[in-house]
């Protein structure tokens, strides 16, 4: 029975080892923190349950395919539900759309907005219908190790067909004049970690996942989805050990020999890094087995680092529905304070999440839960004093709009920022969530799955194929597991 040894428990890591486990592989799990998930962890005080990260649920057929290969449906593991609306769009205080599930009920909404938006709607759709389906079975399973996996006629024909070389943006403001519109169909994007106008237009499939596939919520939280992965894991026989930071890899030759923790060595005839690419290149890999320069990483386009607050509230808040867009000011310069000039944003969009509005049990009766995240540049100056002028800004802007003050509400609080991804994550910058869906970061230009020159190591996540987000994760986890097997086999 072969070794794996996996560093990192979120998502891409725990698919990996459970793939992994279930082909037979000896696997063990290497968690730097107390508790699992990564950057999709969960902490509980004072009767509040609060989600660390993720809390879009979207795609819901890659979850369930990956239960099924081991035997498994969602249901087996939490209640899915859809949310109606799947969200709304702030605009200004009597200027709020909210998105409904129903997509024939959307295209009456567009229609009111701009007239002919609605027929124009189905002609993108069909579009974003198209790349979803050929883009997911074509193109983000492909490990993207080499030109040639894209020598194939389904691909090939379809490359102009899916706008690989056009932005988002253009394809977008092509079909529609309202801006709120544009505004509208722009957002999906942004979970890739660039501006729509940085983006290729093929990712309009994202376009399709929420308006087509829906926005869901597991009840009990996201965590519920880390549970669910972690019960599979254990039922195929996977080691998870926590409190077991990698601080070293051994390289002989050509291959991985051992990797050391804080307390011990681990040795393992393949090893797969799901944990931050530029922590395990730069600083657990000894020279010359980097495989990027420093130099490399410096030109690479980060997808942002977010300021997040925590927030218990002392009673139920009126206004708001589960997910909330606060696009009250020109977007266009917040994305030039996170992309062009790193800077702490002037006059800042944010999102603020109330999943106790759908959920009671994350948060004791008659108190509301709320997580609020800023989008924020990788690589600056982060403090308390920050945190607090930042906190005050988008709680008077809350106030202007809603009309309510959310600080004098607070029970709990607990704020979480670039300091905080580095030290909990090792993430390069403090990125929040990877490395940018660019033209020029996509496919074969990121980071390789694989390293060229250690036979034995891999990486999966968020910084390498297919790309940030939690499916693209889950999809990473079971794409190293089938390089691995696949090279074991042909050995």
């Amino acid at each position: 029975m072969k070794t794996v040894g996996i560093i990192g428990s979120g998502f891409s890591g725990l698919a990996a080892a459970a793939s992994l486990a279930k082909a037979g592989y000896d696997v063990t799990i290497l968690e730097k923190n107390g508790s699992i998930g990564g950057r999709a962890r969960q902490f509980k005080v004072d009767g509040f349950t609060f989600d660390m990260g993720p809390s879009w649920y979207w795609m819901p057929e890659i979850f369930e395919k990956f239960y099924k290969n081991f035997g498994h449906t969602t249901v087996d593991f939490y209640d899915l539900k859809r949310l109606d609306p799947s969200y709304q769009v702030i605009f200004s205080k009597d200027d709020v759309i909210k998105i409904p599930a129903d997509y024939s009920k959307l295209k009456l909404l567009f229609e009111s907005i701009e007239a002919g938006s609605g027929e124009q709607l189905d002609k993108f759709m069909a579009e974003a219908q198209y790349k979803y389906e050929v883009g997911i079975n074509e193109y983000v399973w492909k490990p993207g190790l080499s030109v040639s996996e894209y020598f194939d006629w389904r691909v090939v024909k379809s490359v102009f067909k899916l706008q690989m070389f056009s932005s988002i943006a253009k394809q977008i403001d092509g079909y529609f004049k309202n801006e709120k519109i544009r505004q509208i169909l722009k957002f999906p994007v942004l979970f890739l970690g660039a501006t729509p106008e940085n983006t290729p237009a093929l990712y309009s499939l994202m376009n399709y996942a929420d308006i087509k596939l829906g926005t869901w919520y597991p009840m009990g939280g996201m965590y519920e989805i880390i549970k669910a992965f972690e019960q599979i894991c254990i039922e195929q026989g996977v080691n998870i050990v926590t409190n077991a930071e990698v601080t070293s890899i051994n390289v002989v030759g050509s291959h991985v020999s051992s990797v050391k923790t804080t307390d011990r060595t681990y040795s393992f005839d393949y090893l797969v890094a799901s944990a931050d690419y530029h922590h395990v290149e730069r600083q657990l890999l000894r020279p010359p087995s980097e495989l990027y320069t420093d130099t490399y990483w410096a030109k690479r386009v980060m997808a942002p680092s977010s300021l997040l607050f925590y927030l218990g509230l002392d009673t139920k808040l009126t206004g708001f529905d589960h997910h909330n867009l606060f696009f009250h000011t020109d977007f266009d310069k917040h994305a030039d304070e996170i992309y062009t000039n790193p800077k702490w944003p002037s006059e800042p969009l944010f999102y603020v999440s109330v999943p106790s509005l759908t959920d009671k049990s994350v948060a004791p009766d008659g108190c509301e839960n709320v997580f609020i995240l800023m989008p924020l540049a990788t690589g600056l100056d982060d403090n308390e004093e920050l945190r607090q002028q930042y906190f005050d800004l988008i709680c008077e802007k809350i106030k202007d709009i809603k009309g309510i003050d959310i600080r004098e509400l607070i029970t709990y609080k607990r704020s979480y920022c670039i300091n905080d991804f580095k030290a909990d994550y090792h993430a390069f910058g403090g990125n929040a969530y990877g490395l940018a869906n660019t033209l020029m970061q996509t496919a074969i230009l990121k980071p390789k799955i694989h390293h060229p020159s250690i036979k034995n190591l891999y990486f999966t996540g968020q910084l390498t194929s297919p790309g940030p987000g939690v499916p693209p994760s889950i999809i990473s986890g079971q794409v190293v597991a089938d390089l691995i097997i696949k090279a074991n086999t042909s050995q």
